[in-house]
């Protein structure tokens, strides 16, 4: 089974968008997948009740991992993890111990870059990612590339010895998917294609072995 978890201190910077998203992509591709949401607001999990109005669709298994130990379904190929804000210290180790794949997104504006700096020099310390167990990406969400802070995080993204994969626009397309139980690669592709070539980066860095 492979394990990923979007994971970043800071609340509020997409986490659960690129969590969902992301199971929707292995699931539609034919995986088994699992939605594990350590948040007690329970963003993911609303997400996937929403989903249930919709037939035809593949099912995403959904997991309150806020109750304590997260046991998918036997034959689960993906465990996708939303986890909550305000993770620091000894609990980021405990998160990772069965994290082979983590993604930190990043909002482009000076408080999110503050932010993500102090989490990384946390982050960067744990066991798992020291004896590289767990691999680190960074993906900067809700970005306007033709912006000045948009460039500021880049360079600040540029200077970390960690794979930046890409950008996610700023698009009501993902609100939309969010309200509906869906994933912008369930929508109609003529709406969507902006947002969708810009996910390349993220699908192939997580299908690397």
């Amino acid at each position: 089974m492979r394990t990923i978890m979007l994971m970043n201190a800071k609340g509020g910077c997409g986490k659960t968008t690129l969590a969902t998203n992301i199971a929707t992509w292995f699931a539609d591709d034919g995986a088994t997948v699992a939605l594990a949401d350590f948040d007690p607001q329970g963003s993911s999990l609303d997400w996937l009740e929403a989903r249930k109005d919709y037939v035809g669709i593949p099912n995403i298994e959904g997991i309150d991992a806020t109750q304590g130990w997260v046991q998918p379904a036997k034959g689960t190929d993906y465990l996708v993890m939303d986890a909550p804000a305000g993770t620091h210290g000894p609990v980021i180790n405990q998160m990772l111990k069965q994290v082979q794949s983590l993604i930190v997104p990043v909002l482009p504006s000076p408080i999110d870059i503050r932010a993500c700096s102090r989490f990384l020099e946390e982050l960067l310390k744990s066991g798992r990612v020291t004896r590289k167990q767990t691999r680190i990406a960074i993906v900067a969400n809700r970005s306007r590339e033709n912006t000045l802070i948009y460039r500021e995080l880049e360079t600040y993204l540029g200077h970390l010895q960690l794979p930046f994969l890409t950008h996610l626009r700023e698009s009501q397309n993902y609100i939309r998917a969010a309200e509906r139980g869906l994933g912008i690669f369930e929508m109609a592709p003529s709406q969507v294609w902006q947002d969708i070539e810009l996910w390349d980066p993220i699908l192939e860095w997580l299908e690397e072995q």
